[in-house]
């Protein structure tokens, strides 16, 4: 999955990101959210970016990981400039920003290598977005966002440290999984 998503072109990333973005802006669930958690896109993770545009016109607050030490935090971000290289090259807000807790968010889109039908995703093996997650009292939408390939039919491996999704999306699906 990893190879197959570095392989795609810049149009086929685009088009991807685009509709699967769209396809999220419909939920009835981000239109309700006050607070979303977006990811910083890396190795053509689908893109956020139409959604952090969205979400602040709308006046929504967004959130954005940041990795301090082995944990993950999210902190504010108002515009896209916020964000700068940080752990793992990966766009995160400044330092100087107010550290939340996974509570804290309504909606959090979760990126990941490979999701399946059950809402069961891998990510890259560290664990960040799992030990987040599990924080007490956790309410947060969990939506994985994914281009088409990366959902697959077939169960994906499970620990018992997993947090499943509610949602995934991607650019020609909407999967709601019932728990």
């Amino acid at each position: 999955m990893l190879s197959q998503r570095r392989a795609l072109s810049h149009e086929a990333w685009c088009a991807s990101s685009r509709a699967a973005q769209l396809n999220l802006l419909s939920l009835d669930e981000y239109a309700r959210a006050e607070c979303v958690a977006l990811y910083a896109p890396v190795h053509n993770e689908t893109d956020t970016e139409m959604i952090l545009r969205d979400a602040l016109q709308t006046g929504k607050r967004v959130l954005y990981p940041a990795v301090c030490g082995h944990q993950m935090v999210f902190r504010p971000v108002e515009r896209i400039e916020m964000l700068q290289e940080g752990a793992f090259g990966i766009l995160e807000p400044c330092p100087t920003g107010v550290d939340h807790q996974a509570d804290e968010a309504d909606m959090i889109l979760v990126p990941g290598v490979a999701f399946d039908l059950s809402g069961h995703r891998i990510g890259y093996g560290k664990g960040f977005y799992d030990r987040f997650l599990h924080h007490p009292g956790c309410t947060s939408q969990l939506i994985g966002l994914c281009h088409d390939f990366q959902l697959t039919d077939g169960a994906i491996p499970v620990d018992i440290h997993d947090i499943p999704m509610e949602i995934i999306v991607s650019a020609t699906r909407i999967v709601r999984i019932s728990q």
